[in-house]
């Protein structure tokens, strides 16, 4: 025993100057008298080659002594050489049998291996009850792997009954031993509020605790609660750092994230080319997130040369591993056509996939299949269910559809509330279409008191976003004095000039009216002309009437009562009484 512990001075450099090669001859010396604890530290001396020459099958025959004799560290260091292979066949047999033997004995080590034996099946019937029973035996005693291990299986309910408070109270133990996989898993409980109440500020401080050990998916996580502010102030730079730090390691999302980063200047200088760079590397671990950023490089030429071909190859990568908006995109590409040939079914199929899975954008591109009748049958019933989902998430379009749907009774029993409804809550994200509608439906009472003021001020809102009709209705307030708007002339002509630029057949003629009687612009009967004419292209009749009266009179054209004819007769067609009356006075 003396021999054993003078090599275990020299082993630790206790009392005199470490060395190894001292340290063995005394473990040898001691070891051949037949002491266990020597002829395992021999073993381990021979395994790592620790002063002596590196031999493993020398190191098994010192395990096999000191195991044979009841030494339970030897016990479970033979049993790893079986397992592994080291200096000896493999058996998971074998090595199960060791790791029994030791963790009976109460050695933590063996006991969480051989939990790993049950729970993999490795020289053992497979039996995560009898996993969890050793687990928990070597994380009562400390062991930091067997607590984190056991708080894994109570989160998941593996082997035991769920309790993610019981997680969390393994997690700790493990965590404020150092062990950086327990201090992950912690932050991710106080991040989401799994057992444990949530807290960004706590995760935050475990994510990095693990971060600072490097872990890279606690690094990854950090790097997020940078980028976004949770938990911690703002801070995209070292956002960008840390992503990079954990894709250098090759971790697939943090090359996604860091891809990103690039693309959109985030944290570092834009460079779309270093973003495809990442994307490349996540994308060939087959990230479906990454495939899809990739098809969308691709597709739109960002950091690489377009190919369309390409994007829908990376597209589908990532749309037949699941991801719902590589499938939305796949259904786009199916839709118009986009590298490959147009297949309007198959994109239906590929939009209903993502939509299954929530994806608002989905939703609303199967809800226009349906209420168009592309690649599927018309059914504004199925329309308007697709439509509802993707509002109920928030989709200003798909909002404006639906109430629409319920403005028009279609696909829906008819509502001019719930139309309101749906009409509001896109006006009020922005939408134009949805501003004007509202407008409208103030403007006749429609599902809401009537209110010229309010509906004024929708359709403002969406005029100054350039919508015609918005635009025009505007003018038209102005023009004709209703309500609290007296006549305002100038105003009225400023809206319809921009409403007619946009082609807008009643703002043309609007306009036109103003350059003939000089309302808000200086009398002008060859710009009222052309103004009319454009309208009445269009199949506008009271413009053609007015058109076919200027040829009849020469008033900013010259007189022809041929031309007269033709627009008269376009808007009698139509049913102009005017029109048809002064055909009859013509002939």
């Amino acid at each position: 025993m003396a021999q054993y512990n003078l090599g275990l001075c020299y082993h630790n450099g206790r009392g005199v100057a470490e060395d190894m090669v001292e340290a063995v001859k005394w473990y040898r010396l001691a070891a051949n008298q037949g002491l266990a604890l020597a002829q395992n530290s021999l073993g381990e001396c021979h395994e790592s080659g620790t002063g002596v020459k590196k031999d493993e099958s020398e190191a098994v025959s010192w395990y096999r002594k000191a195991a044979e004799q009841g030494l339970p560290e030897a016990q479970f260091n033979l049993g790893k050489c079986y397992m592994n292979g080291t200096g000896v066949y493999k058996s998971e047999f074998e090595a199960r049998k060791w790791y029994s033997t030791a963790a009976e004995q109460g050695l933590p080590e063996a006991q969480y291996y051989l939990a790993i034996c049950y729970r993999d099946g490795s020289g053992v019937d497979k039996d995560m009850v009898e996993a969890v029973k050793w687990y928990r035996l070597a994380a009562n005693q400390g062991l930091a792997l067997a607590q984190n291990t056991l708080g894994e299986c109570h989160e998941s309910g593996t082997g035991v009954e769920k309790d993610e408070s019981e997680a969390v109270s393994w997690y700790h133990k493990a965590a404020e031993q150092g062990l950086p996989e327990a201090q992950y898993n912690l932050g991710k409980c106080y991040m989401n509020g799994a057992g444990v109440y949530k807290s960004e500020f706590e995760a935050c401080k475990w994510y990095s605790k693990a971060a600072e050990q490097g872990h890279a998916e606690a690094q990854y996580y950090l790097a997020i609660c940078y980028r976004d502010g949770s938990g911690v102030a703002k801070n995209t730079v070292k956002a960008a750092y840390l992503f990079r730090k954990t894709a250098e390691q090759g971790l697939a999302l943090a090359q996604n994230s860091l891809g990103e980063c690039y693309e959109n200047g985030t944290g570092v200088e834009k460079d779309e080319s270093e973003a495809v760079s990442w994307y490349l590397k996540a994308a060939e671990h087959g990230l479906p997130e990454a495939q899809c950023n990739l098809g969308d490089c691709y597709l739109n030429g960002i950091g690489v040369e377009k190919n369309v071909s390409e994007a829908v190859s990376w597209y589908r990568k990532a749309a037949e591993q699941g991801l719902a908006a590589a499938q939305n995109a796949l259904g786009l590409c199916y839709v118009f056509g986009i590298g490959m040939e147009k297949d309007e079914s198959e994109a239906v199929n590929w939009y209903r996939r993502a939509a299954e899975q929530g994806l608002e954008e989905a939703q609303f591109n199967l809800g226009q299949c349906f209420a168009n009748g592309t690649g599927v049958e018309k059914n504004a019933t199925e329309a308007v269910k697709w439509y509802h989902k993707a509002a109920e998430q928030g989709d200003d379009m798909a909002q404006l559809m639906l109430g629409s749907y319920y403005y028009d009774g279609e696909g829906v029993e008819k509502d001019a509330s719930k139309a309101v409804k749906w009409y509001r809550l896109a006006a009020e994200q922005g939408l134009a279409m949805a501003q004007a509608a509202l407008g409208q439906c103030y403007e006749d009472g429609t599902g809401v008191e009537k209110s010229i003021s309010e509906a004024v001020d929708w359709y403002e809102k969406a005029a100054e976003q350039g919508h015609a009709i918005a635009q025009y209705k505007i003018g038209m307030y102005y023009y004709s004095h209703k309500g609290e708007w007296k006549w305002k002339y100038d105003e009225a002509a400023k809206w319809f000039v921009k409403a007619a630029e946009k082609e807008l057949a009643a703002a043309q003629y609007a306009l036109g009216m103003c350059y003939a009687l000089g309302r808000g612009v200086s009398r002008d009967d060859g710009k009222a002309v052309q103004w009319f004419q454009k309208a009445a292209e269009q199949g506008l009749a009271d413009a053609q009437f007015i058109l076919g009266s200027c040829y009849k009179d020469g008033t900013g054209v010259p007189k022809s009562w041929n031309e007269a004819k033709k627009w008269l007769r376009k808007a009698a067609d139509q049913g102009h009484e005017e029109a048809l009356k002064l055909l009859r006075e013509g002939q």
